[in-house]
């Protein structure tokens, strides 16, 4: 698994003409998931993005987490994560789960996360065309791969 995670004053997700999920400061998680990935990607990312601590304390200093500041979360799919570009000039996603996987581990991230952090969690639209509205905060912009654990 991957995850692209921003740092943002505020974020929202819109699919067909419709707000599916936005929150005020927290991350915007934009998360690919890869044939490889199972259950044990999603604790350990999970609890990654959860305890990271790349917000800013009383001093300025970015020691505090996500789940230390209440902040809001959002979850995006997004399979472009794992776009290979080594042939050609048209990207290969080959590495993307398909829908029949990586659906039911998306859903599991989702709840995973909200357990977690003991919150909900906003989402988009597994698969859909959708339109993401961000303001990056920093900018803070950190990735993460479940594989590489790192």
């Amino acid at each position: 698994m991957r995850a692209l995670l921003q740092r943002v004053s505020s974020a929202s997700v819109t699919a067909d003409g419709t707000i599916t999920g936005q929150i005020g400061p927290g991350l915007l998680i934009l998360l690919g998931i890869e044939e490889a990935d199972g259950p044990e990607d999603i604790d350990w990312l999970c609890g990654k993005i959860a305890r990271l601590r790349i917000f800013s304390d009383a001093e300025g200093k970015m020691n505090l987490s996500v789940a230390d500041t209440g902040g809001g979360l959002l979850v995006v799919s997004q399979f472009t994560l794992f776009a290979s570009t080594k042939k050609g000039n048209r990207p290969s996603f080959i590495r993307s789960a398909r829908p029949e996987l990586a659906i039911p581990l998306y859903e599991h991230f989702l709840a995973a996360l909200a357990t977690v952090v003991n919150r909900p969690v906003a989402s988009g639209v597994f698969g859909a065309d959708m339109q993401v509205a961000l303001v990056n905060d920093g900018p803070v912009t950190i990735w993460i791969d479940s594989q590489a654990k790192e």
